[in-house]
Parts: C-alpha cells; sequence; structure tokens
C-alpha cells in the first residue's frame, strides 16, 4: 500500500485561497500567484509536479474545489490521470470531466478507503480545499504533509488549518525545494499512540 498525503499550496499567512473563491475565481480573487510554481515552473517547480504525477494513484478532494475543477474555467478532460474520489454529501447532476470523478457521499474514511483501492500500491494525495485537508490530517489518517509555500501575503481567504481542540500534530520535516515560485516543503506525520 502507498502513502497517504496531504499536498496543498498555501500562502505566507495561512490561506490556500484568497478572499471570494467561487467558480470563476477558483483561488480567490487575487490568490492566482498562490500556483506560479505550476503555472509558471522553473526547472526545480517541475521536478517537485512530475513526483506527484508519478506518485500518485488517486486523488482525493472536496465538493468545492471539485465544481472548481469542473467548471467551465477548470480542468482539461485527461482520461489517463488517476481516478479522483470527490467527498460530498451529494453528488452532482452533471459532471464536465466524465468518469474520472467517483463521488464519496459516506464520509472521509470510506472515501479514504476507496482511494486507497484504486491506488493499489501507488499513493494517494488529498488536494483540497483546505477543509477537507484539515479533515484527513485531524483524523490522524495522512502519513505525509506537503506544503507549497507560496511568496505571498493574501491577508485573508480559506485557511489551511484553523484552531482546533485536538492534540497537537507532530511533524517531522523531510525535505526542503526552494524555488523563486514557493517553497516546497515536505513533512513526515508522527504518529499519536491511541
Amino acid at each position: 500500500m502507498g502513502r497517504v498525503f496531504l499536498d496543498i499550496t498555501m500562502s505566507m499567512d495561512g490561506f490556500v485561497t484568497a478572499p471570494g473563491a467561487d467558480l470563476a475565481h477558483g483561488l480567490g480573487i487575487g490568490g492566482e500567484p498562490l500556483h506560479d510554481w505550476v503555472s509558471d515552473p522553473d526547472e526545480a517547480d517541475r521536478k517537485v509536479l512530475d513526483q506527484l504525477f508519478a506518485e500518485v494513484g488517486a486523488v482525493l478532494m472536496g465538493r468545492r474545489t471539485f465544481d472548481v475543477i469542473d467548471g467551465p474555467q477548470g480542468w482539461e478532460r485527461d482520461d489517463a490521470a488517476p481516478p479522483v474520489f470527490v467527498v460530498t454529501s451529494h453528488r452532482p447532476a452533471r459532471v464536465r470531466l466524465g468518469d474520472r470523478f467517483r463521488f464519496e457521499t459516506d464520509g472521509i474514511v470510506p472515501a479514504l478507503k476507496s482511494a486507497k483501492a484504486a491506488a493499489g500500491a501507488k499513493d494517494v494525495v488529498v488536494m483540497g480545499g483546505g477543509h477537507l485537508c484539515r479533515q484527513y490530517l485531524y483524523a490522524g489518517l495522512v502519513d505525509e504533509v506537503r506544503i507549497h509555500l507560496a511568496p505571498i501575503v493574501l491577508g485573508d481567504g480559506t485557511p489551511l488549518l484553523e484552531r482546533t481542540t485536538i492534540p497537537p500534530v507532530r511533524l517531522v520535516q523531510r525535505d526542503t525545494v526552494s524555488t523563486p515560485n514557493a517553497t516546497h516543503l515536505t513533512y513526515d506525520v508522527i504518529r499519536q499512540e491511541k
């Protein structure tokens, strides 16, 4: 079995979107620089992306992220890409991008089980949004955290982490790659004894 990792871009002040995120502004109004490392990668950014694509066998995402990705300004259809499991309370009436997307309405644990089965020996990535990433991290279901820290302060938006009453989640830094577009941070999650 592969690992389960969280992979998301975050601003210097902890936001994964700027304010005003909607179908027309997936990263919020003024949030596009968050993904400069993806849209205009240098050689090191490209290596980070290539590693991600090589390792991933299935993707988990939340419904708001899906709505942006499946929207008119979203992703292009790619039948060779890994399956995406959308954690949602209800299925959409239509899906522009086809049957690559599977909808999980029973919660994060059954969705993860389905994603692991589809991924086989490859990894499962939780890619967003911030709320879904928090759920998996706080539930102790993540082996690794990958943060792409963008050199921008947004001031507001969708936070990656919020205040919580859970015990601290301990991390051990494993790798750092710095580029002009982002600092790519990789951490192993220390499993707490229950």
